[in-house]
């Protein structure tokens, strides 16, 4: 179990690994993001990304998956009020794999709530020719093991 005060700044966690199928792909948009080069392989063809492409916001969703199964810790984790600059760089097609990691970069305890505190995470997915396709900066509230 991982407290405020177990987390380093510079501390880099793996956060394991994904591979998207094109089934899934297509499912996740057909709820989620419906727009031909997510749902159509045929029209994806004819599109800028030249064939199918996830969601930007299923690989957003996959990368939470990740992040919740490999590092929140549910009994100290209180939750994000956010984050910030989300950027996905290219494309992430079927037979895609991705590993995605977690470095922490800033924390700070809680001047008015004692006993908690946050960090800012810098949150990257990488596909299997280690090309950056997402990033973004988290921020995570969680409780310290030993309030003062």
């Amino acid at each position: 179990m991982q407290y405020f005060e177990d987390i380093e700044i510079g501390a880099v966690r793996e956060l394991g690994s994904h591979t998207f199928t094109q089934d899934a792909i297509i499912a996740f948009a057909k709820q989620f993001d419906p727009q031909p080069f997510h749902i159509d392989p045929a029209a994806a063809e004819h599109s800028s990304f030249g064939g199918l492409v996830a969601s930007g916001w299923h690989t957003a969703a996959t990368v939470m998956r990740l992040l919740v199964d490999a590092a929140v810790d549910l009994e100290a984790s209180l939750g994000s009020p956010g984050f910030d600059d989300l950027a996905w760089l290219k494309p992430v097609r079927p037979g895609d794999t991705l590993r995605a990691r977690m470095t922490c970069i800033d924390k700070s305890p809680s001047r008015s709530r004692p006993g908690i505190g946050s960090g800012r995470f810098l949150i990257e997915a990488f596909n299997q020719k280690d090309e950056l396709v997402m990033r973004y900066t988290s921020i995570g509230i969680m409780r310290f093991r030993n309030p003062a």
